[in-house]
């Protein structure tokens, strides 16, 4: 190898970085000088890494060229990312993430309990109870959707200092993960939260830490060690926070199954499944002080007067004797109490009903000595808070307010995130053929729930039905009970378009428009004769324009072997029926949930022949359940083939949990093989120590034995212990720096596992599935997947669709070569053009990048995700780029056979949006940790 300067020598490992780069990589840097302007901003602080084939001797020292532009006949071999990103090398030295310290207001002018109605109109989590105090925040329970929530209401995440669980599970924390990833993205140092719950907590932990980089972003507090239900620790209360604004104490209910008989040492019991009762007692209310009183005792005005409403005692001015509060107050008021009751299923009842630490706050206990319950939140399911046993226990407790914030169906009728709601409402009025979730469904009752709504004489006395925003105030004392004038005013799909067509007059004509071109589209294909002659796009679709001749080196790397356009539409498409495939994202923004947009996930229809998801990001269930119904996501998830996970980082997985462990549930009991994950290696750590909660019923697949080379000798050979992954020419390849990720060879669980992929292919009618190495991360992938070949009624062979997922990547060779002639490429495009530094930093792409890749690999379709939540609505794209491409929106589907008008759909859709092209600065966007 030619000599090379210096600074460059650091940087030459990684020569097998891409399998389809034929020769020796070269990686290059662009140093900062220290002294650059302040005026650079943040983009030139992110110049990244580059590489490039190299056709010449190294430069000279001293005739650099990283400070200037290279030649043209060095600049068309270039495509930058960052190396370091990629070899999980680049992890900048984060804050200390330190707990935040409040001085804390003993008295108080304001203190409630709040409904968050996260999971309420999905029934897919449990809703999260904030109490708020002046200068501290607590939350019980953080389910999927949390952030979303929080962000569509404006609640400030970073005033949240304690978060307590009721239980340790997917619907009670699966919102966790990506709140702790975002508070420690928050400011210069970072933030963290103390998250408490019983000792099933430290499983959480551990799983948790196989993804989050810092110890520090996790400050967690388990109690109740002990697992022994016989134990006294399970019986009585643990204080768990005492301070001079609230004290909250802890009671441990655990499950008797076996008809009663049986204990929580069942083996049938999880560490899951113990539930947590809350009780958050507030001081005592000191009686009015009375000057009067304190003149007749010897007190001039003054600070004693301070002394003693606090509770001291001083001296006398005029006398020889101390002066109590006692003198000069009014009776004390008891602090309100609030309890908070988490009991998931019937099996919790019989420990519920007799926990000794509650009877002190019943009516009728001879121990109440003057505690009294001022309100009670009821989290547990209605099919068991409205059975007769539970009725009559809540009776014990008096007068008090009962406020049932468990799943019922007629919250589902309200949509919980209305920004989303509206978007979806939009889009659907414009084009309901890609948008069919109006944002808004007819109620069906789940099939797991029982409900009683109509029989009234169960309910105790007192009692209200939770909704989305709800209060109750405990302090000022003059305004104690339930305050509904945060409750969201009601809105329906009529209202929405009411209010779309009186913002944008023209947009009424749109609907007509969509609906002629899409029956069009319908009309040509019936009346193609059954030779298969293909149809041709629009002319407009395939004008050439000026800008085009600008091409980028990139385009030049590969438009030497493949077509710019495909004027064709492909057999497969122009054969399909509506009952092939169909493509249904369910998150398509990045890092974070927002208000307009979920993390990534995409879920793929394949109908009579089950589904798979790509990705499968927080909230994903909630989204299958605002696409499809609850019923309906239900079914989808029962009839999954497998899940595909393209990297480690949370805004992609973090869902997984919940749709594995409702999968589970839903299939108890009936004949069934366990899910097959495929996902990067570290996941598998992450799902193992998760399973300890709950039952996820999967089988998981390294994604480096689903590489090309692997599936292909697993598809042509019985022996599937003989298809050992090929990594020579891969980025795993021995003696380059990522080789220590690779595991080899395979076990004898991947072998199995292996197996099982086979047996997923033929029952979902592919051909082939198999993972591509890119350029993000360590371990990150994107999956290529064909249908089989099949016969059309004139008995000609039509080729299978090929659709392609990038995942998270930079432009990428290896990708475009897998993505040769697919009928869809699913690119991410996280960044806008201008932010192509950004964009190279993060190892992410530009809109402009993704389209060129799809363009070089000659794709049919190219479909947009991915997008930074600076964008949540639709992002700037140049109006040439728009030929063959779509943008993804969430909860839109597009199915195999509208693939020909999909790229007419987009100038209305700038219609709907033209004054909402970009996110609102009022809007606040915070990057998570780990993007």
């Amino acid at each position: 190898m030619p000599q090379v300067a210096t600074p460059l020598r650091l940087l030459l490992p990684l020569s097998q970085t891409l399998a389809s780069a034929p020769e020796p990589l070269l990686h290059l840097s662009r140093r900062l000088l220290s002294s650059c302007p302040a005026s650079f901003g943040r983009a030139a602080s992110l110049r990244a890494l580059a590489y490039r084939r190299r056709r010449h001797p190294e430069p000279r020292r001293g005739s650099s060229t990283l400070g200037k532009a290279p030649a043209k006949e060095e600049m068309d071999k270039e495509v930058a990312f960052n190396r370091k990103r990629a070899e999980g090398k680049d992890g900048a030295k984060r804050g200390s993430m330190e707990l935040k310290t409040r001085r804390l207001n003993p008295v108080n002018t304001t203190c409630y309990v709040q409904i968050l109605g996260t999971g309420m109109d999905t029934q897919d989590t449990s809703p999260s109870i904030l109490l708020f105090f002046d200068k501290q925040r607590f939350i019980f329970n953080a389910g999927e959707g949390l952030q979303r929530f929080c962000t569509e209401h404006k609640i400030k995440l970073s005033k949240i200092d304690h978060i307590f669980l009721t239980r340790v599970c997917s619907e009670t924390a699966g919102g966790l993960p990506g709140l702790v990833l975002t508070l420690a993205g928050i400011g210069d140092e970072g933030m963290s939260v103390n998250i408490w719950g019983p000792s099933d907590l430290d499983f959480l932990a551990g799983a948790m830490r196989s993804f989050i980089p810092n110890r520090a972003m996790l400050h967690t507090h388990s109690f109740g060690t002990d697992q022994n239900a016989s134990s006294p620790q399970s019986k009585d209360s643990i204080i768990i926070l005492d301070d001079e604004v609230v004290r909250i104490s802890a009671m441990f209910v655990k499950p008797r199954y076996h008809n009663g008989i049986g204990s929580s040492n069942d083996s049938d019991m999880k560490p899951g499944d113990t539930a947590i009762v809350y009780a958050c007692e507030l001081p005592e209310i000191k009686g009015k002080f009375d000057p009067s009183k304190a003149a007749a005792l010897g007190l001039r005005a003054g600070p004693k007067y301070r002394e003693l409403q606090l509770g001291n005692s001083v001296q006398s001015d005029q006398f020889d004797e101390m002066v109590h509060p006692s003198d000069v107050l009014g009776p004390s008021i008891p602090g309100p109490t609030v309890l908070l009751v988490d009991c998931p299923t019937q099996y919790h009842m019989p420990e519920l009903f007799s926990l000794q630490p509650l009877s002190c706050f019943y009516e009728d206990s001879p121990e109440q000595s003057g505690k009294k319950v001022n309100c009670i939140i009821h989290l547990g399911p209605s099919s068991v808070t409205r059975s007769v046993d539970y009725q009559n226990w809540m009776k014990k407790f008096g007068a008090t307010q009962h406020i049932m914030a468990g799943h019922e169906i007629k919250n589902m009728e309200i949509p919980i995130l209305k920004g989303s709601a509206r978007i979806s409402s939009r889009l659907n009025f414009v084009c309901p053929q890609l948008f069919p979730s109006s944002g808004f469904w007819s109620v069906q009752p789940p099939n797991d729930v029982m409900e009683n709504d109509k029989n009234a004489s169960l309910e105790a006395c007192g009692s209200v039905s939770a909704q989305n925003l709800l209060k109750f105030h405990l302090r000022p004392y003059a305004q104690l009970g339930l305050d509904r004038a945060s409750i969201p005013n009601l809105f329906t799909y009529k209202d929405i378009v009411q209010e779309l067509v009186s913002e944008i007059p023209e947009v009424s004509e749109v609907p007509e428009q969509v609906r002629q071109f899409w029956q069009n589209n319908v009309n040509d294909k019936n009346t193609l004769p059954p030779t298969g002659n293909r149809m041709v796009e629009e002319p407009w679709i395939n004008q050439k324009s000026d800008k085009l001749d600008d091409v980028t080196p990139f385009q030049e790397i590969v438009w030497g072997k493949h077509p710019r356009d495909s004027q064709e539409t492909p057999c497969c498409v122009e054969d399909a029926t509506r009952e092939d495939m169909e493509i249904t994202f369910l998150g398509t923004g990045s890092s974070q949930p927002s208000k307009y947009r979920n993390v990534s996930s995409i879920y793929i229809n394949l109908f009579a022949q089950g589904g798979i998801l790509l990705d499968c990001g927080e909230g994903t269930l909630g989204q299958l359940k605002r696409r499809f119904g609850v019923n309906g996501a239900d079914e989808a998830v029962k009839g999954l083939r497998c899940i595909w996970i393209s990297h480690i980082h949370a805004d992609h997985h973090t869902g997984l949990a919940r749709i594995l462990a409702l999968r589970s549930k839903l299939l108890r009991g009936m004949p069934h093989k366990p899910l097959l994950v495929i996902g990067p290696r570290p996941l598998e750590r992450f799902l193992n120590a998760y399973s300890t909660l709950e039952d996820l019923d999967m089988q998981f697949l390294d994604c480096r034995h689903t590489l090309k080379s692997s599936v292909e000798a697993i598809l042509s050979e019985n022996d599937t212990e003989s298809a050992i992954p090929q990594l020579e020419n891969t980025m795993f390849a021995p003696g380059s720096r990522m080789e220590n990720y690779n595991r080899k060879p395979a076990s004898p669980r991947d072998t199995t596992a292996l197996a099982n992929f086979k047996e997923v292919l033929q029952e979902s009618g592919l051909e082939i599935l198999y993972s591509v190495p890119v350029l993000h991360c360590p371990q990150a992938f994107g999956v290529v997947f064909r249908a089989m070949e099949k016969t059309n009624s004139a008995g000609k062979v039509i080729p299978g669709w090929k659709v392609v997922y990038s995942g998270d990547t930079r432009p990428c060779p290896a990708l475009i070569d897998a993505s040769r002639d697919a009928t869809v490429l699913i690119h991410e495009a996280t960044f806008e053009d201008s932010m192509k530094d950004e964009a190279i930093a993060r190892n992410h792409s530009t809109t402009k990048e993704a389209i060129e890749v799809g363009t070089s690999a000659g794709a049919y379709r190219i479909i947009l995700t991915h997008f930074s939540q600076r964008y949540p609505k639709i992002p700037v794209i140049d109006e040439v780029d728009m030929k063959k491409t779509c943008i993804a929106f969430d909860l839109m589907s597009v199915n195999l056979a509208d693939l020909p008008v999909v790229p007419k759909v987009l100038p209305h859709l700038k219609v709907l949006f033209k004054d909402e092209l970009v996110v609102d600065e009022a809007d606040e966007i915070q990057e998570a940790a780990v993007y």
